[in-house]
């Protein structure tokens, strides 16, 4: 009977004295659900949805070390997708996690695949992208949107150079 009790006293102390480690890192959270809610937001054109989940003073960087507002990003936004016929995330290959990073900051990350159909030509395009996002009080405080953009970029050259000679070829037609 003693030895029993030694042992369940022991394996008590032994349980007791372990370090709690804290959990750090998280699948499921109303942070990545916030996330999520926002980038439906985007993929509809919602913009006055995208931007209540911004705090007022909200930074963004986007593949940039400064950052610009959440009015000036909508406009960007505006402007980029409206070249497109259908846009959106491939949401069968996302991953999300939510972290409290050593200093008990809240940031959510986010991979994906981001595709769209540019309306001129019916062209696709994909291009993976980057989230880091930071939440303080259930609001978005900062966010950094790292993509790589050249293919869309030499595909919107591509367009303008064609709308240029289409321009000119219509003024020399009209000259003579």
């Amino acid at each position: 009977m003693k030895n029993i009790i030694l042992i369940t006293l022991t394996i008590v102390l032994f349980t007791a004295c372990q370090k709690q480690t804290e959990q750090r890192y998280f699948p499921n959270s109303e942070e990545i659900n916030t996330l999520k809610a926002g980038i439906d937001a985007y993929e509809s054109g919602d913009w006055n949805t995208w931007r209540s989940h911004f705090a007022d003073t909200a930074k963004i960087y986007v593949n940039s070390k400064d950052y610009i507002s959440v009015d000036e990003r909508v406009k960007g936004l505006q402007e980029s997708t409206s070249v497109f016929s259908s846009y959106g995330f491939d949401r069968e290959e996302e991953y999300t996690e939510m972290v409290l990073d050593k200093e008990k900051e809240t940031w959510v990350y986010y991979w994906a695949t981001h595709n769209g159909k540019l309306a001129a030509n019916n062209k696709d395009i994909s291009f993976p992208v980057h989230l880091a996002v930071q939440f303080i009080e259930g609001k978005i405080v900062e966010e950094h949107i790292y993509f790589d953009g050249t293919e869309m970029n030499k595909e919107m050259e591509a367009l303008a150079a064609a709308a240029a000679a289409a321009a000119a070829a219509a003024e020399e037609t009209i000259s003579n």
